[in-house]
């Protein structure tokens, strides 16, 4: 049985042949031009022969800017990015999941507890609702911000939630009618963070 293959010997001078291992590697006889560590690593082509010529060096133009990406931001680049959120923005998320939303129109006031993470409302109370829009007698003074107040407190003890926080707006206090509803949800026994 004949075999498919043809191994080159140095006598043989057929057309399909192909290198030994052994052939692959320069002979110890040729001495290296450089004693680097990348040097003592035969120089293979694309067609499995030595070449002793080297791989063209790219050229750069001077439009073109290259950078690793690893190397470190400068604060100069850090000012380019002003997306780039904080430790406290990305962090507060989980550090305080439940969050007080409390919103005074002219005709009523409507308050809700969001879960960060998920935007699930966890407790909703509004003066606007069947049973409270009838039963007070106003739906915008204290009275009713107490009312709001406790209705948030019970039911957020219902769904499992005793400690919530509240980030008032910008240049926003936390006094008069918003004073009241955070005060009566504290009273009913909801701890804020």
């Amino acid at each position: 049985m004949a075999s498919a293959c043809i191994l080159s010997t140095p006598s043989s001078s057929s057309s399909a042949s192909f290198l030994l291992p052994s052939e692959l590697l320069p002979s110890r006889a040729v001495k290296p031009t450089s004693l680097s560590w990348a040097s003592s690593f035969p120089k293979l082509g694309i067609f499995g022969f030595v070449s002793n010529t080297s791989p063209p060096i790219p050229t750069l133009k001077k439009d073109s800017f290259i950078q690793a990406a690893w190397t470190r931001r400068s604060r100069g680049e850090l000012a380019k990015r002003p997306n780039r959120k904080s430790w406290k923005q990305r962090t507060d998320m989980f550090m305080r999941p439940f969050l007080l939303n409390v919103f005074f129109s002219k005709r009523f006031i409507h308050a809700k507890v969001m879960h960060r993470g998920t935007s699930k409302v966890i407790s909703v109370a509004t003066t606007n609702s069947k049973d409270l829009r009838h039963s007070l007698p106003s739906l915008t003074d204290h009275n009713a911000c107490r009312v709001v107040g406790q209705l948030i407190a019970e039911r957020s003890k219902e769904a499992d939630v005793f400690a919530m926080s509240y980030e008032p707006r910008k240049d926003e206090r936390i006094e008069g009618k918003l004073g009241i509803v955070i005060d009566t949800i504290k009273e009913n026994g909801i701890i804020f963070v």
